[in-house]
């Protein structure tokens, strides 16, 4: 969003609850004008938020603690592997 949209947007939601304050000095706080004044403070709030979008900002990345796992070289105990079956090749077991 450019800087001319931005002010245009502030500049029509400050029409808008220009306008809605003089239908609640017409008409009151009936639920109608309630409701109009809710929308013009969200659409109020969603353009902030629009204009925090479009503020570039640097992002960093988030500390973490790392924790370094050495995994050994030397084979694996056999004992592991006993009566284990490889998932998809439909087993090899000796079943004698």
């Amino acid at each position: 969003m450019t800087s001319t949209e931005i002010v245009e947007l502030r500049r029509v939601i400050g029409q808008m609850r220009h306008a809605v304050s003089a239908l609640r000095a017409r008409y009151g706080d009936v639920a109608a004008v309630q409701r109009l004044a809710n929308d013009v403070e969200r659409m109020d709030i969603d353009a902030t938020e629009l204009v925090d979008l479009s503020t570039p900002r640097q992002r960093e990345a988030p500390q973490v603690e790392r924790e370094v796992v050495v995994v050994p070289d030397t084979p694996y105990d056999e004992s592991l592997w006993k009566d284990a079956d490889d998932e998809g090749l439909g087993g090899y077991r000796n079943r004698t």
